[in-house]
């Protein structure tokens, strides 16, 4: 069969799916420009490494050309933790382009190993051999993808809308450590299949997410707020409000562009604090509601206590009210009452104790 038709029966399901996620970047404008180009450039390496796969076991085939297949494994081996850290370094948020160095330290040694076997070699038959690092591809894909999944489910709102794309992106790539060795090498025809899917789905769920989320902060919006009153009325126990402290007065001073880095920060502090039981809404400019649900009165000041930690290792102020009740106990009305009234207080405490004139900031 000719070389070219063979690859496109083996790849059509992937050049579609690649093809429909570069369409869908395209068309969609919630992402920044760094974030797109990141985004084209994974999806380019996929398609890449699907070439090289296939020449690769082209040339297993036919037992030939023994150092260029070589090169080829080499780069198959490099290519797989290089992709996952693009995938952590176009997915999330603030990390830096040296989250690569490690890939490409471990590509390096791949590559070595042409020359010394150390992580793999060729036999005279032609037959695939592990070396002393033999598993060290796998191990460094291993840690790209836990790295990713941690940092993704610390970034998210912790609901289960956003946690389950999570888990699922976690089954592809978990399923691309453990089949090869229950499938064998045949997996890696697959791989770049497996990868494309993953991701596809995974941005699919994340335009998903866009009519919950909040365009700034990243935090669940108001519209998403009033549905989890909804959803979630009988399991509710507590709200916490938080206001932002001299939002004005940066604005005012700094300029917007500072006010909005004095909430995306803020915003920051109520994600790192908040846990599976705890949800953030930004409902308004500087105003800011949680949900707890099935949490205890110890859980909940563990979570305050933890916001005005991380609070106050930054150049900002926030005044917190909150109102907890054991599910089913008292309206939820009544209870963000109690909880806004609480912060105005402590909102009014802050302003006596500073001096400063709330009418003018």
């Amino acid at each position: 069969m000719n070389p070219f038709i063979e690859y496109i029966i083996q790849n059509w399901a992937m050049v579609l799916v690649l093809v429909a996620f570069a369409i869908m970047l395209k068309i969609t404008i919630f992402l920044d420009k760094h974030t797109v180009i990141r985004l084209y450039v994974l999806i380019a390496s996929v398609f890449l490494l699907s070439i090289i796969v296939f020449i690769e076991f082209y040339l297993a085939e036919i037992n030939e050309h023994r150092v260029a297949r070589s090169v080829m494994i080499a780069i198959r081996y490099s290519a797989t933790p290089i992709i996952i850290a693009l995938i952590l370094f176009a997915l999330v948020k603030r990390v830096r382009w040296y989250v690569m160095i490690p890939a490409f330290a471990f590509a390096v040694v791949n590559i070595l190993s042409i020359f010394t076997g150390i992580v793999f070699s060729i036999d005279e038959t032609g037959a695939l051999e592990r070396g002393v690092l033999g598993y060290l591809p796998y191990i460094a894909a291993g840690l790209y993808s836990i790295a990713l999944v941690a940092v993704l489910i610390k970034q998210s709102n912790k609901q289960a809308t956003e946690i389950i794309p999570i888990a699922f992106l976690a089954f592809a790539f978990a399923s691309g450590l453990v089949l090869p060795f229950v499938i064998g090498k045949e997996y890696s025809k697959i791989f770049c299949t497996t990868i494309a899917v993953a991701l596809f789905v995974y941005y699919v769920f994340l335009i998903l997410q866009l009519t919950k989320k909040d365009a700034l902060t990243g935090l669940l919006n108001r519209q998403a707020y009033y549905a989890a009153i909804r959803m979630y009325e009988k399991s509710i126990t507590a709200f916490v409000s938080i206001d932002m402290n001299g939002l004005k007065r940066i604005n005012d001073n700094e300029g917007h562009l500072a006010g909005d880095t004095a909430l995306t920060d803020l915003s920051a502090c109520f994600s790192r604090a908040a846990t599976m039981k705890q949800s953030v809404y930004r409902i308004g400019g500087d105003e800011f509601i949680v949900i707890c649900r099935r949490a205890n009165e110890n859980e909940l000041r563990s979570f305050i206590d933890r916001v005005k930690k991380y609070v106050g290792a930054t150049s900002y102020s926030c005044s917190i009210g909150y109102c907890y009740a054991p599910a089913g106990t008292q309206d939820l009305e009544s209870m963000v009452k109690e909880s806004d009234e609480m912060m105005y207080a402590d909102k009014a405490k802050y302003y006596a104790e500073s001096g400063i004139d709330r009418r003018q900031y």
